[in-house]
């Protein structure tokens, strides 16, 4: 990578298993070329993690699993990663920004104290519709999308129970929330949080590109899976779903570029300032 354009470090989550969800952040990088360059790190399969100096932006993926659960040696060094990169931008005036998803994102929740993990009562997976809070109305990470939007959504697992004391001392923001169910008493878990001005995170996947997707539904196997989860008629649906254009695409194009275009801008307005 040359050392004129801004580094971006992947955070591999997937523990080594082959997953759509990496190439769609990096096709959605690469949409940013030649500005920017990536490298992936292999956090969970070999504990590989970056040198916080060499990167300006950081995306921690999804990926299987509790997120409970570590081995004592590659959860213990993420999260002492994340307190670099927050110290870091305590004492630096170039910031780093970071965007956790799904996985990454609990993670990062419980990190930080802000609320409960929990397991679901069953699977979430499908196209979901997602809700804005009153912060996530103003938040630029949304920008350009409607409320409610559409995401996918693929968990056995929820961040709940807000702690908002805690949320009040951080200057942490929830921003999104999952659909309301009237016919169920269960709580409304957090869908994304604006951790500080630098950290964020979702519990869906922005990068889900919807022709990858169906292209995992025409999987015998992978389609009878869902279908026993969801049903035959819910299976008709995600596909309707997932090829409308102000759906699934539309998160797609919108929300890590947003991601992406504010940390861009806020670095090479910090350097320039810095250079004069």
């Amino acid at each position: 990578m040359s050392n004129k354009i801004i580094k971006i470090a992947l955070l591999d989550m997937y523990n080594g298993e082959p997953n759509q969800g990496m190439r769609c952040i990096i096709d959605i990088v690469n949409r940013f070329n030649p500005v920017v360059g990536f490298e992936i790190f292999d956090v969970r399969g070999k504990c590989h993690l970056p040198e916080i100096k060499k990167f300006d932006i950081y995306i921690s993926t999804g990926g299987p699993g509790n997120p409970l659960i570590g081995d004592g040696d590659w959860d213990v060094k993420y999260y002492e990663f994340i307190d670099s990169l927050n110290k870091w931008n305590t004492e630096n005036a170039v910031k780093k920004h970071v965007l956790f998803i799904c996985h990454s994102f609990q993670m990062a929740c419980l990190h930080f104290g802000l609320a409960t993990i929990t397991k679901r009562n069953d699977t979430s997976f499908g196209v979901m519709t997602m809700h804005k809070t009153k912060e996530g109305q103003t938040d630029s990470l949304f920008e350009g999308l409607a409320d409610p939007f559409y995401a996918i959504d693929s968990r056995d697992y929820q961040v709940v129970q807000p702690k908002l004391s805690i949320f009040a001392k951080k200057g942490a923001k929830i921003i999104s929330l999952e659909k309301i169910r009237d016919h169920v008493q269960y709580e409304r878990a957090i869908m994304a949080v604006r951790f500080t001005d630098y950290f964020v995170g979702t519990q869906f996947h922005p990068e889900a590109d919807p022709i990858s997707f169906v292209a995992h539904m025409r999987n015998k196997e992978a389609k009878e899976k869902i279908k026993k989860m969801k049903g035959k008629k819910k299976f008709r649906n995600m596909l309707e779903d997932l090829l409308d254009n102000d759906k699934i695409y539309r998160t797609n194009e919108t929300l890590i570029p947003n991601f992406l275009r504010i940390a861009i801008n806020d670095l090479m307005k910090t350097k320039k300032m810095l250079s004069n």
